[in-house]
């Protein structure tokens, strides 16, 4: 069928990702909410035959698991299975877990540990979450941290922290798409088209727009904010008061992402546990080998020639994981041996019984990739794009447009990444077109930052709250927790976040636009924000909204 008869038929593009979004949240079902999300976009690109859109539903599936960097990922979770149950199994996680809880006797400490550890593994968002989720979880467990908490933790010190290094996986690809856009400019302005293109480079142009990554910067402070205030609202407030009044970590009937207990089974007993040193050298060996994969893979045939912070806008990060995740496994397997802590069959059996904690996973984020696929086949990123910019606006009004189209582009799609391919060349190129028929270059420059910021801030929003989003599936994977539970939990603090950058680009809006003075107001806004919302809630529903913090007794059984 003709590509115009096909998208003829299509009546509302927003209908796919919206769909899966609300069914999984109303059902707490996400398999089939995913599925039948894909299935709606088959619907509309089909001309609405149930049959054809099943084929093309099952085409877009094969499609994303059969893509090289996909594909990649999947096997890195499958390998990552193998290498958790290995530690769990041989006791080694157990061990590490008790040299850290030897300093951390309450539930504050227990998340101010994790947020300091989520800050500390900064240069990929999916190392963040294994790292911190998988190290944490049984020391947060013991100190009745809720399980809700430690994800919202470990998701917010993922993609928000990753997306402003310096050195992490994602600048490469960040500043890429700055090159990109400026070319384009000038392409233009060498064809007379506008006045004049932007002549600073694309990884300064990356520099200046760190500042007005709001919802970035403040989502990251809202969770340390939270976690020394120990002051909550929204569905988390009921979680944390569970935890420490019942020991409960998760709800009755919660489904954890990845039941590491229920395929595992109980922890070793503890004179079988391999020495704590097997757990930090093995992720010293996964973060080591992952960043030298980086470098290799992002510096050509002569790598070592090759600068690390360049080799980085080239790497590839989903090779350089598997490397990381393999060679982690390797020496776990190893250390596991020669400690005697595991026979080489009880290895085997455990490792097998790792891959399969991620099968389910998997399965979500092979549909979450699918819904990306329908959602650009049914053209919702198109569709939300072409409302926020078919008005002519204020070169100042930019940033907060730009903003608000990506939060929403990245939510419903649940991809940062794909939020930023798609408003990137749409934002540099209308911030500085705009800005620079003023004449005033400076505003042209400072517009053009603040809408490089706003596609990332808002992209990075999605990637941290949606349902569908990679990085949400993957906290919830790594710390146990029950994913609807967790983005129901999580959805509120993102919110306010998101409200607190809005606030400034508002106010960039009507012409302060020095982060100077933005952002000392942002952190004004977002404390007392956070204050008055946590009592108002907390009378809401009739609990203090400061959770008592629990406090493990200085003589613990069994020491």
């Amino acid at each position: 069928m003709p590509e115009d008869k096909r998208f003829s038929y299509i009546t509302f593009p927003l209908l796919p990702p919206l769909l899966a979004i609300a069914l999984a949240i109303v059902t707490r079902q996400v398999l089939p909410a995913l599925f039948l999300g894909v299935w709606a976009g088959g619907l509309m690109l089909t001309g609405y035959n149930p049959i054809s859109a099943t084929a093309q539903s099952l085409e877009w599936i094969v499609e994303n698991a059969t893509d090289s960097w996909n594909a990649t990922i999947l096997i890195f979770d499958f390998i990552i299975g193998a290498f958790v149950g290995l530690l769990f199994a041989s006791g080694a996680l157990h061990s590490a877990a008790s040299a850290i809880a030897g300093r951390v006797r309450s539930a504050l400490g227990a998340t101010l540990a994790s947020w300091i550890m989520g800050v500390i593994v900064f240069f990929d968002d999916y190392a963040n979450t294994i790292v911190v989720g998988s190290t944490m979880r049984p020391i947060a467990d013991r100190l009745r941290v809720s399980r809700e908490m430690l994800s919202y933790i470990v998701d917010s010190t993922a993609a928000p922290v990753a997306g402003m290094m310096l050195v992490s996986t994602w600048i490469g690809f960040e500043v890429g798409l700055i090159k990109e856009a400026i070319a384009t400019l000038e392409e233009e302005a060498l064809a007379g088209l506008i006045p004049a293109a932007p002549t600073i480079e694309a990884y300064a142009a990356w520099l200046q727009s760190v500042p007005y990554r709001f919802y970035s910067i403040f989502a990251l402070l809202l969770v340390l904010l939270v976690v020394l205030t120990r002051r909550h609202f929204g569905p988390m407030l009921k979680a944390e008061h569970r935890a420490v009044a019942t020991g409960k970590v998760l709800r009755d009937g919660a489904q954890p992402l990845m039941p590491t207990e229920t395929v595992l089974g109980e922890k070793p007993a503890a004179k079988t546990h391999a020495p704590a040193w097997l757990f930090a050298v093995s992720i010293a060996v996964l973060i080591g080998v992952t960043l030298l994969g980086m470098w290799v893979t992002g510096g050509g045939d002569r790598w070592w020639e090759t600068s690390f912070i360049d080799a980085l806008m080239n790497a590839d990060s989903a090779t350089a994981l598997l490397w990381g995740s393999f060679a982690a496994y390797l020496v776990a397997l190893a250390g596991a041996l020669a400690t005697r802590s595991l026979s080489f069959s009880t290895a085997m059996e455990y490792t097998v019984k790792g891959m399969y904690l991620m099968v389910y996973a998997n399965a979500i984020l092979l549909l979450a990739w699918s819904i990306k696929s329908a959602a650009d086949a049914v053209g919702t990123a198109e569709y939300v794009v072409h409302l926020a910019t078919a008005a002519g606006v204020s070169p100042l009004l930019v940033p907060p447009i730009i903003f608000l189209s990506a939060m929403f582009i990245s939510f419903t799609t649940g991809t940062s990444w794909g939020t930023f391919g798609i408003m990137m060349p749409i934002a540099v190129p209308m911030a500085w077109k705009l800005a620079i028929q003023t004449g005033d270059v400076d505003l042209a420059y400072t517009v053009m930052y603040a809408s490089i910021a706003a596609v990332f801030a808002g992209g990075i929003y999605g990637d941290h709250s949606s349902p569908i989003s990679d990085t949400t599936i993957m906290s919830s994977m790594f710390t146990g927790a029950d994913h609807i539970d967790h983005v129901n939990t999580q959805i509120p603090y993102a919110l306010w976040a998101a409200i607190t950058g809005g606030v400034l680009y508002v106010l960039f809006a009507i012409g302060v636009t020095s982060p100077l003075i933005l952002l000392p107001v942002g952190l004004v806004v977002l404390t007392v924000g956070h204050y008055f919302i946590s009592e108002w809630y907390g009378r809401l529903v009739g609990l203090p909204s400061k959770v008592p913090n629990y406090a493990e007794p200085l003589e613990r059984e069994g020491e």
